[in-house]
C-alpha cells in the first residue's frame, strides 16, 4: 500500500513538473519589449555602409532585404571596419581533421585541409564580413576567404545564407533563420535561445521591423 502511495506521488510530482514546463516555458520565451532607440546609430549605418549592395544581393537571391540588414547589424554593428573573431573550439576541430583525429568538420575533410598551415587554420577559424561567416564556410561556396572578406562579402555572405536555410526565410521563419545563422541549428521548441546573447533572434526581428519589415 506504501508502494503504491509512493509511485501516486512521484507520478503527481512528474505530472506537475511536465505542465510547468508545458505552460512555463512559452511565457519565459515571450518575446521581450526591446527598446532600439539606443541603436539607432548603427542602424542607420547599415542603411549607409550596406543598404545599397544588401538591396541588390536580396534581390538577385530572392531573400528578405530586411533580414539582411538586421543580421548586419547583429553581426558588425552596420560598421565597415571592424576585427574578425576567432573561434579556438573551430581551430581545434579544423586541426584535428588536418591531423587525422577527426574525419571531417562540416565541408571540411583532410584533403582540403593537406597544404594548410597553422595561419590558413586561424583564418579558417575566425569569422568574416558584415554577416560575421566562418572562414571555412568559403569550401563550400567553393572560393578563396580573402571573397567573403572583401568587396563581395555581402554578395557570398547572401549567396551562402540562400544556400542553407533560405528555405527559412522565403517561409518569413526568421527567429529560426536568426538562431541557424548563430548556432548552426533551429530555435529550440523547448528551452531557450542557444545563442551567444540571449536577445540575438529578438533583436533581429526588432531591427527587421526597423527596416521596413511587416
Amino acid at each position: 500500500m506504501k508502494n503504491l502511495k509512493g509511485l501516486f506521488i512521484l507520478f503527481l510530482f512528474l505530472l506537475i513538473a511536465v505542465l510547468s514546463i508545458v505552460y512555463l516555458i512559452p511565457y519565459l520565451q515571450k518575446e521581450k519589449n526591446i527598446n532600439i532607440e539606443d541603436r539607432k546609430g548603427g542602424l542607420e549605418m547599415v542603411t549607409k555602409n550596406y543598404g545599397a549592395s544588401i538591396d541588390s544581393c536580396a534581390a538577385v537571391f530572392k531573400i528578405s532585404s530586411a533580414y539582411l540588414k538586421a543580421l548586419c547589424m547583429l553581426e558588425c554593428g552596420g560598421r565597415k571596419i571592424f576585427d574578425e573573431r576567432f573561434e579556438p573550439h573551430v581551430y581545434e576541430k579544423l586541426k584535428q581533421v588536418k591531423f587525422g583525429t577527426l574525419s571531417n568538420y562540416e565541408n571540411v575533410t583532410k584533403a582540403i585541409l593537406e597544404d594548410a598551415n597553422d595561419d590558413a587554420l586561424k583564418n579558417l577559424a575566425s569569422s568574416w564580413g558584415p554577416f560575421q561567416l566562418m572562414g571555412y564556410k568559403c569550401i563550400l561556396l567553393d572560393i578563396k576567404i580573402k571573397d567573403i572578406r572583401g568587396e563581395n562579402a555581402v554578395f557570398y555572405g547572401t549567396k551562402w545564407i540562400e544556400m542553407t536555410y533560405g528555405n527559412y526565410l522565403k517561409s518569413k521563419k526568421y527567429k529560426d533563420a536568426f538562431h541557424i545563422h548563430n548556432t548552426g541549428r533551429l530555435y529550440p521548441s523547448i528551452g531557450f535561445a542557444r545563442t551567444y546573447d540571449p536577445d540575438y533572434c529578438a533583436r533581429g526581428k526588432k531591427y527587421m521591423a526597423f527596416f521596413g519589415e511587416k
